[in-house]
């Protein structure tokens, strides 16, 4: 059995403030009055609703496209993963997050730190590819 089960999403919509204006990350640009609109975070962060589920990260494969260890990822089970995707797997009954690599007939899952090797289903491995990864909620203050 894989060892974290997904969590569903509540039916409740989440709505919050929208400021209608662009936030530099560079130089500061002067403020200025900007009309407010809400926005239901649900319709923002889900592509497929009634497909998508949490998951908590462990561990720091995918740190160098900014997925960290217990950043919460949104997986969509009715995509179709391709080439490049960021995709949760199940590797031998275990839950992993990894670039899924496809070519041909090549399939590996790739780790986003040099730490870490690239999977390669060995005879008699399994792999089945959960969902594909379409956001991830990445929390900046602790406390």
């Amino acid at each position: 059995m894989p060892s974290q089960s997904p969590v569903p999403l509540l039916a409740n919509p989440l709505v919050i403030g929208l400021f209608n204006a662009s936030v530099r990350a560079g130089f500061p640009s002067p403020a200025a009055d900007h009309a407010q609109k809400r926005i239901d975070l649900n319709e923002h962060l889900f592509i497929n609703r009634e497909s998508s589920f949490l998951f908590r990260v462990m561990g720091d494969s995918m740190i160098n496209i900014g997925i960290f260890e217990g950043d919460t990822i949104i997986v969509d089970r009715a995509i179709e993963p391709r080439h490049r995707h960021i995709v949760l797997a199940i590797v031998d009954e275990e839950f992993t997050v990894k670039r899924f690599y496809r070519r041909g007939k090549v399939v590996r899952l790739l780790a986003e730190n040099p730490a870490y090797p690239p999977i390669e289903l060995s005879e008699g491995q399994e792999l089945r590819i959960w969902g594909v990864v379409t956001f991830n909620l990445h929390k900046l203050l602790n406390g």
